[in-house]
């Protein structure tokens, strides 16, 4: 029996015995099943990597494999990507915002493995980026593609994205009330109570397939043996102005490094640069190696010694004072690391590098007051883990899932005020002067828009050129008024354009520019066209967003205006057709 009518009598079948909110329920537990499959399978994958190649290192010669690993990696990453999974690396969640904005939450098949194969290579020689965003894209995938092979709708299928993103971010932290936030926060647009039940579920099966294949290992391990004190809020404040300026520099520094390595139009240029320089910037600083939380794991342990013990300049030297240079020189090294690494060809995100620097933020913030002797001394472990919070939300714009995801892998809510505090502080401090994240900016900057809200989603999902009108009557600039008046009687439209014999737009009459003179028989023998014709108030290109084309019909105050293709007049687009169009789109979603 071929696979197709296997589907379709499923398909049938579910539809005589399962309603589609309960199919979706049951859909969510198997996608955040084989989510969290893909979670460990690529920690699995990354750890085994790292130990074939760091296992049995000579530490007279360990920092000169350290140059040479991450361009290995970047290389076998590109080749792979670009030539047998025809899927380039890169930051993959602003991608994954375009498909469920502008695509329909259609995600390529390709999408549920190739992310796994590419950044367990990036990253298990070296690559200076995160699992979390690639884990991400992949249960995305899943739940975009499950939803397809059983004929779910756009909404449908976004939902489902969301439980691949849920279920993923679960498995890779251990945190389920974290991950769903994640996916309401960062991934999915709108979020009505029935769709928390999905969420839930795919977050829950997603976290304990990843517990029983993988038992207790945790990215952190490390217990909170001190309280919380309220006397450290003054400090907590401080520490949270100071993270939002680091995530506006780590965002920053990540759009122009990547904007730098852009410049270069060879591919490959990009691959041997950007590798051979993020081995020289490993060689000199090892921590930046891979995802680092065995760095963090250190610092959260109070021991920062241990980051020098792989360096060939820095291992003999045990002073606090350079340590915090070393920390800070790793705090404004480690975003273009990460920039580098993506940019270069490598698969990855930014979600570990952000929770990367917040951690030596907070650490050196701490570290550096106690040595200074403050009157009340800082628990290192506690501005280490609210640091973290605080970057990630001032990076990634989603304060909710910075708070909980913290909360949860520190075993409790020990730290919940603090948490709660730092991170809505930073996120009011990076927002003041970026009022995107850094996915929606690298997503402008690729000259794709974004849309915010649900109506702008819909209202930009409308194609120009189908609302386009083109039953106005031209006419040319070297016409009479008579001509023009004779075009009046068979048209029912009061404006009409002014095209040469080019088919260039040269300017709009209306019937109100012409009503005191078209009965004049001298006028409108003498008077041409071109005398009368005056400029539209906004001109519309049919690749404009809708968003764009709404601001220009409030900016001139018009209800029709003219587009045009490379002067070429193609057509006019009338507010109330715009409008018309919403209102059946809105409809249509709505009985989805």
């Amino acid at each position: 029996m071929a696979k197709t009518d296997i589907i379709t009598r499923f398909l049938i079948w579910r539809i005589r015995h399962l309603s589609t909110k309960n199919f979706v329920l049951i859909l969510s537990g198997l996608i955040g099943i084989l989510a969290g499959l893909a979670a460990v399978i690529l920690k699995t994958a990354v750890h085994a990597i790292q130990k074939f190649l760091t296992g049995d290192f000579n530490e007279a010669y360990a920092n000169f494999f350290y140059i040479i690993y991450p361009l290995i990696g970047i290389i076998l990453a590109f080749l792979i990507g670009t030539y047998i999974l025809k899927d380039q690396g890169g930051h993959g969640i602003p991608d994954l915002l375009y498909n469920i904005s502008k695509k329909s939450s259609l995600i390529a098949k390709v999408k549920m493995y190739s992310r796994v194969i590419t950044s367990a290579i990036t990253v298990g020689f070296g690559g200076s980026v995160g699992l979390e965003a690639p884990i991400v894209v992949t249960g995305s995938a899943i739940g975009s593609n499950f939803g397809s092979l059983m004929h779910l709708n756009a909404k449908k299928r976004t939902l489902l994205i969301g439980c691949g993103a849920a279920g993923a971010i679960s498995a890779i932290f251990g945190a389920p009330i974290g991950a769903v936030i994640f996916a309401i926060e960062v991934i999915l647009l709108e979020v009505s109570v029935g769709s928390f039940i999905p969420l839930l579920i795919a977050s829950v099966t997603g976290s304990i397939t990843s517990m029983i294949l993988l038992g207790e290992d945790v990215m952190f391990t490390f217990n909170l043996s001190d309280s919380f004190l309220a006397a450290h809020m003054p400090y907590y404040f401080l520490l949270a102005i100071f993270t939002g300026i680091i995530s506006l520099y780590f965002s920053r520094v990540v759009l122009k490094t990547e904007s730098l390595l852009g410049m270069m139009e060879d591919p490959w240029m990009k691959v041997l640069y950007g590798g051979a320089f993020l081995g020289l910037i490993v060689f000199f600083f090892p921590p930046i190696y891979g995802e680092g939380y065995e760095t963090l794991n250190a610092l959260i342990d109070g021991d920062p010694q241990r980051l020098l013990a792989n360096s060939p300049f820095f291992g003999e030297i045990d002073n606090p004072y350079f340590i915090i240079l070393f920390l800070m020189l790793i705090i404004f090294i480690k975003p273009i690391a990460s920039a580098i690494t993506i940019g270069a060809g490598g698969s990855g995100g930014i979600f570990a590098p952000s929770l990367f620097v917040g951690g030596i933020t907070g650490f050196v913030f701490a570290y550096t007051a106690n040595i200074f002797g403050l009157p009340i001394a800082l628990p290192i472990a506690h501005f280490t883990l609210v640091a973290m919070c605080g970057v990630m939300s001032g990076v990634q714009h989603a304060p909710l899932s910075a708070i909980f995801l913290i909360a949860e892998i520190t075993g409790g809510y020990e730290l919940f005020l603090p948490l709660m505090f730092v991170s809505a502080i930073s996120f009011v401090t990076t927002t003041y002067f970026d009022k995107d994240s850094l996915y929606v900016k690298q997503l402008k900057d690729t000259g794709r828009y974004l849309t915010e809200s649900k109506d702008e989603e819909v209202l930009d999902n409308i194609d120009i050129r189908k609302v386009m009108e083109r039953d106005l009557l031209p006419i040319a600039p070297e016409a009479r008024l008579g001509d023009l008046c004779r075009l009046v009687q068979l048209s029912k439209r009061n404006i009409f354009p002014v095209v040469n014999e080019n088919g260039e737009l040269a300017g709009i009459i209306t019937l109100d520019d012409i009503r005191d003179i078209m009965f004049n028989e001298e006028k409108q023998k003498d008077i041409k066209i071109q005398q009368l014709m005056h400029s539209p108030p906004e001109v519309i290109y049919p690749d404009e967003n809708m968003q764009k084309v709404m601001e220009k019909f409030e900016k001139s105050g018009a209800w029709n205006l003219p587009v045009v293709e490379d002067g070429i007049y193609l057509g006019f687009i009338s507010k109330s057709r715009i409008f018309n169009a919403y209102r059946k789109r809105l409809i249509r979603q709505n009985l989805e």
